[in-house]
């Protein structure tokens, strides 16, 4: 076992008040093991469009009342310690942190929800972090850690809309919003079930990429304003099966006319704002149903890496930056130039 000396410091970047600009890289003491913690030297971070929230004050103006924030909650590592009861992992494991810790199996609780990282709990863009044994996973076979550190939020995000709730079947029509990190993943799901792909973007070149991975149909929004009516054409008017909603207010109605009878809405995102004057009335018409989906649970997370590790999957990576570009990667998600996921990483 590799033992941390206590003159080993913890580098993170924390967060007294909002804005990029104010990301502080500090130092910190280790702290000393319970008998169920695991110690894991971070090697890489991703990025989520929730932290660039948290980080901006736009997620949840309370969360720097009590001090200052570690933030991101998607991190992958190295167990290097393990406390005197732990069972489920050992030194040298690479693993992955759940993005609620609390959250192991069954349905989400306003307790468990007090648990996510990077915001109700210290975060994980850090050199070293302290888990509880329960709140890790082992990184499917085969996986970087830049690319496990993808994972814990835009995947099971993705894997519980469309897998765990969503029972995607081959020759669904699946209508995926965005080329980000969730529904590039939701893409990828889609595929690897046997369902036909919808995928929208305001970039012609982000929409030839995603064909590339496999989506059937494209459609470019700024192009096509009226893309919930070309859409419902590939289904012959039908409408589609089911549809991941990470745009928001601006979209969501759209999403209800592109929506078949008894048809899904999987409502990720809020891009484009969270209040709406739109009508209801489809939901009731046409039966739709119509759920939030707030990422997954660990059980959630180790299905969704058996069916990675299954069908060799590999997540979509744009840009790696170093530990000390941390305000720029974060600049970068910000210009939504992305396609995918955006990560970076400690050497």
């Amino acid at each position: 076992m590799l033992n941390i000396s206590t003159a080993t410091k913890i580098k993170s970047y924390r967060l007294d008040k909002f804005g990029i600009e104010n990301l502080a890289l500090k130092e910190s003491d280790q702290q000393s093991l319970n008998s169920n913690q695991v110690r894991v030297k971070i090697h890489a971070i991703s990025l989520n469009y929730r932290d660039l929230l948290m980080i901006n004050g736009h997620y949840d103006p309370k969360v720097l009342s009590s001090g200052e924030l570690i933030p991101c909650s998607d991190g992958a590592g190295e167990v290097i310690e393990v406390g005197s009861q732990v069972t489920r992992f050992k030194p040298g494991d690479k693993v992955a942190g759940i993005f609620l810790q609390q959250w192991l199996s069954g349905e989400c609780t306003y307790e468990m929800t007090g648990s996510a990282l990077g915001g109700a709990i210290a975060g994980v863009l850090a050199t070293y972090k302290v888990f509880d044994q329960n709140g890790l996973v082992l990184l499917p076979t085969d996986y970087s850690y830049e690319e496990g550190s993808t994972l814990p939020c835009a995947a099971i995000t993705a894997w519980h809309a469309l897998i765990s709730t969503g029972k995607v079947k081959a020759g669904d029509i699946i209508l995926i919003q965005g080329t980000g990190g969730v529904s590039i993943f939701a893409l990828q799901f889609a595929k690897i079930s046997g369902a036909i792909t919808i995928v929208t973007s305001s970039s012609d070149e982000k929409l030839e990429k995603a064909k590339k991975l496999g989506a059937d149909h494209t459609i470019n929004y700024k192009k096509t304003p009226d893309w919930e009516i070309k859409a419902r054409e590939y289904t012959n008017n039908l409408g589609v099966d089911h549809i991941i909603e990470v745009g928001g207010s601006q979209t969501l109605g759209k999403s209800f006319k592109a929506a078949k009878l008894n048809g899904r809405i999987s409502v990720i995102g809020i891009l484009s704002g969270t209040e709406s004057g739109i009508s209801l009335l489809p939901i009731l018409m046409k039966n739709l149903s119509v759920q939030g989906i707030y990422v997954g649970s660990r059980d959630m997370f180790e299905a969704m890496n058996k069916a990675i590790s299954a069908n060799n999957l590999k997540p979509v990576i744009d840009k790696v930056y170093p530990f000390a570009q941390a305000k720029e990667a974060f600049q970068y998600l910000e210009s939504a130039q992305h396609f995918g996921k955006v990560v970076i990483r400690i050497d």
